[in-house]
């Protein structure tokens, strides 16, 4: 693992000059630079803690509009009389509408601003949680209502995560990059809490309804408030004049675009966030079922809530020390590397520890661990992909995005290949090891944290001139 230093190659504060009044690419008194030649557009810090905030609540609703099915799905196919199979076909239709709009999704929100692609998005995919319950008793096949809803719903937040990357390289400085995406990330974790207590709640008492209601509505009415308050009422109208007039930032040309993704670099974080997402989406399916089928006799609750609840605090401390290193002057790159040791590495040894013969509390506290590490990727390769190329940061975090969504409906399907033919819980657990291994030792090979989108040729290099 690399070793951090202080102020290694890759330390490049925003400004290596601290003379303030300088105009934009201009010579300081003492000869020092602006990192880019690029007008200083950042948030200030509590301008950044309050997008950072809204931003969390968004990411909590869009999974609270997620959940909503899965939640219901029961109650729902004993309603319209659904199997097995045809319960999965719609539960499986988000994931398929959720690839293809990741790459779309960063491309327009490094051209338009991601805010505006959150905001429409929000609103649309909120609208149709909303709906869902009237397209599924008004139509006379539910069935096929239900998953093409599911369908659309994949695709409105296919955008979400790349427009949160767009957003974060365009407007938050390096030094807070890492609290803003781990604290957004923790999003998720909270909003699969809030749905699955409070959903479970409203089900019992209102009827399936009543989740979709409240979620698409709490959404719409999210979406409304940071229209009003944060973008003060301006119209987010995304015009072909406007993707086509965006500025030098996100002018990148398919050789540019062909010369980046050659970049070593760029290659690693794009493995490392598909192995990163394919032992996600693995152990977020199949543990509920390592609990019920190895401790039958044990409350679902338990396993099903504590992890959460460990992962959400987890998230929120890896931001807060990456960015406290980073900020006392630690290599950007190493910081990074560290980040993803602890999600990557550091969590294997837990999951490596369900191998064995286990009691209850201590296969929840080794589950609990590592889901909780696994966090520390919002601070790792998350992040990275935002130092590399902050011009394009969207488009590539969709990419990124869409080759661990693919490859994590993948390994799903052959771990439950891998339980049928072994009948062991073992050999799943040891395969998750393995990419994780595979993915941590091409991030450490490779990572880096300069910036790889420009040519370097053409720019003037950021050192310090005294």
């Amino acid at each position: 693992m690399a070793v951090i230093q202080k102020y290694g190659k890759n330390y490049s504060p925003d400004l290596v000059c601290h003379k303030d009044n300088h105009p934009p690419d201009k010579i300081g008194d003492n000869g020092c630079h602006k990192k880019w030649p690029e007008q200083n557009t950042n948030w200030s810090r509590p301008v950044a803690r309050v997008w950072t905030v809204v931003l969390l609540f968004g990411t909590c609703l869009l999974y609270c509009a997620r959940v909503a099915m899965p939640i219901c799905a029961v109650s729902m196919a004993e309603k319209f009389s659904w199997s097995k199979r045809e319960t999965g076909m719609v539960l499986g239709s988000f994931f398929w509408g959720y690839c293809f709009t990741q790459v779309f999704g960063g491309y327009v929100s490094d051209r338009v601003g991601g805010e505006k692609v959150l905001l429409l998005s929000a609103a649309a995919w909120g609208s149709m949680t909303a709906f869902t319950p009237v397209l599924a008793h008004f139509c006379s096949q539910p069935i096929l209502s239900m998953t093409l809803a599911r369908f659309l719903m994949g695709l409105l937040q296919g955008v979400h995560y790349p427009s949160l990357a767009s957003l974060c390289s365009q407007k938050v400085v390096e030094s807070e990059r890492g609290f803003l995406m781990s604290t957004v990330g923790s999003g998720s974790y909270l909003g699969t809490l809030v749905i699955g207590g409070a959903g479970s709640l409203m089900l019992d008492l209102y009827g399936w309804e009543s989740v979709f209601y409240v979620s698409g509505l709490l959404s719409v009415l999210w979406a409304y408030c940071m229209w009003k308050y944060l973008l003060k009422g301006e119209g987010p109208i995304i015009t072909l004049e406007s993707l086509g007039n965006s500025g030098p930032q996100s002018k990148l040309t398919k050789r540019h675009w062909l010369r980046l993704l050659k970049q070593p670099a760029v290659c690693a974080v794009i493995v490392t966030h598909l192995c990163t997402a394919s032992t996600f989406f693995t152990l977020l399916s199949w543990l509920p079922t390592f609990f019920k089928d190895t401790f039958p006799e044990a409350k679902g609750w338990v396993f099903n809530v504590i992890p959460w609840l460990v992962a959400i605090p987890s998230s929120l401390f890896s931001g807060c020390l990456s960015d406290h290193l980073i900020s006392q002057g630690y290599d950007t790159a190493s910081v990074r590397k560290l980040m993803q040791f602890f999600s990557m590495g550091v969590s294997s040894v837990f999951t490596l520890l369900l191998c064995g013969s286990t009691t209850f509390p201590w296969a929840v506290a080794f589950v609990s661990a590592t889901m909780g590490l696994t966090t520390f990727s919002h601070s790792g390769v998350s992040v990275n992909v935002q130092d590399l190329a902050p011009s394009c940061a969207g488009a590539l975090f969709g990419v990124m995005n869409t080759c661990g969504a693919f490859s994590g409906v993948l390994m799903v399907y052959f771990s439950g290949y891998l339980i049928e033919a072994t009948g062991s819980w073992a050999t799943v657990f040891a395969l998750i090891t393995t990419v994780n291994l595979l993915g941590l030792c091409t991030f450490l090979a490779f990572a880096e944290a300069r910036r790889v989108d420009i040519d370097s040729g053409k720019v003037r290099h950021h050192n310090i001139h005294i």
